[in-house]
């Protein structure tokens, strides 16, 4: 689980709230510049944690219902989930080390 999977409406439950794993979901989209800036952490981030933490984007462009249930009303916008419960919400281009801190306490 080292990559980044994109995740929409439709296999959100599937792949966020029913995962097995803690699960790191970035709400971004393409025009938002933060975004981009901070997509090569997160692809590092799914790399370093591997098969501890699943990583998956949602373009909250194309996405709405997602967003919209999660009150996402700022990009990026971060939000882990452990059991299907979203247990941290971390919004801005924030640095590696604030996202490790919050990944810890998830994946220990």
């Amino acid at each position: 689980m080292s990559k980044v999977l994109e995740v929409d409406d439709s296999n959100f439950d599937s792949e966020v709230v029913q995962s097995g794993v803690p699960v790191l979901v970035d709400f971004w989209a393409p025009w938002c510049g933060p975004c981009k800036t901070i997509a090569p952490l997160v692809a590092e981030l799914a790399a370093e944690y591997g098969d501890k933490l699943k990583v998956v984007k949602v373009n909250v462009d194309d996405n709405k219902e997602a967003a919209m249930k999660y009150n996402v009303r700022g990009i990026p916008n971060l939000i882990l989930f452990k059991g299907g419960e979203n247990v941290e919400q971390i919004v801005g281009a924030v640095p590696k080390q604030e996202l490790v801190n919050a990944i810890e306490k998830v994946v220990a």
